[in-house]
């Protein structure tokens, strides 16, 4: 084993090669081997040395995806080989991507790391969308909540008193498939459902999409039409009815 190899979690941000930090785009350019998400090609992949093999390991709902315990292991091979890795993952990697399950395996194996923090999709939305998450007196607080379990439903444990709060920013990752029961949820515990709501599609790609509406009528959107085949991010809260 070549003591030399080691991984380097690269977060790719929304998808604009531009909102790429320097440490990034130069990790990248560097790379032997890069193990990318499918949220994390296009633009940003290309940003990768013609040296660098290109490995797809990326997971999306509906679809085959490569399993975790096989991603662990080619991070865990290519490392062991003396290879510098980037693992490369959409917005910021500590946010909902599975970063802690690759970071044990690597630890297992003694094999050293770095994590290089991204734009996460959440502030790029909201930058998109022209609105602050916070705000003095009306919006203290803001949230980060899954709308999707290990098995694709709304996980049941949630502290939904929490998330019905009114003054919060709230934002729900992966929760296109789950948010009418998930509103419904809010409904029952306290939140109007005419506070403002925001549906973030595509952020960072030519074909985004941004969606001013209501929890309620955000709901029946989705329940009638379905998920977009592209990844997208729910914002509610006070802020989210500014234009």
């Amino acid at each position: 084993m070549n003591s030399k190899g080691h991984v380097s979690f690269v977060s790719s941000g929304p998808g604009d090669p531009d909102l790429l930090t320097l440490r990034a785009a130069r990790l990248l350019a560097r790379a032997d081997v890069v193990l990318y998400d499918d949220l994390a090609s296009g633009p940003v992949l290309d940003q990768a040395g013609p040296q660098a093999e290109r490995i797809p390991v990326g997971k999306r709902a509906g679809r085959p995806s490569a399993k975790q315990e096989n991603v662990n292991a080619l991070l865990v091979e290519h490392a062991r080989a003396g290879k510098h890795v980037v693992r490369l993952k959409s917005g910021d990697s500590g946010l909902f991507g599975r970063l802690e399950e690759e970071l044990t395996a690597l630890r297992r194996h003694a094999i050293p790391f770095e994590i290089v923090p991204g734009v996460p999709s959440a502030m790029a939305a909201a930058a998109v969308a022209g609105l602050p998450l916070t705000r003095r007196q009306t919006a203290r607080r803001l949230q980060f909540v899954t709308g999707a379990d290990v098995t694709g439903g709304l996980p049941q444990d949630q502290n939904w008193p929490a998330l019905a709060d009114p003054h919060a920013t709230t934002v729900v990752f992966m929760g296109q498939r789950t948010f009418p029961r998930m509103a419904a949820l809010l409904v029952e515990n306290g939140l109007p459902p005419d506070t403002p709501a925001l549906l973030a599609e595509a952020v960072g790609h030519p074909h985004q999409r941004l969606i001013r509406s209501t929890v309620s009528a955000l709901a029946e959107l989705l329940d009638s039409e379905g998920p977009s085949p592209h990844p997208a991010l729910i914002l509610y809260g006070p802020l989210a009815e500014e234009s």
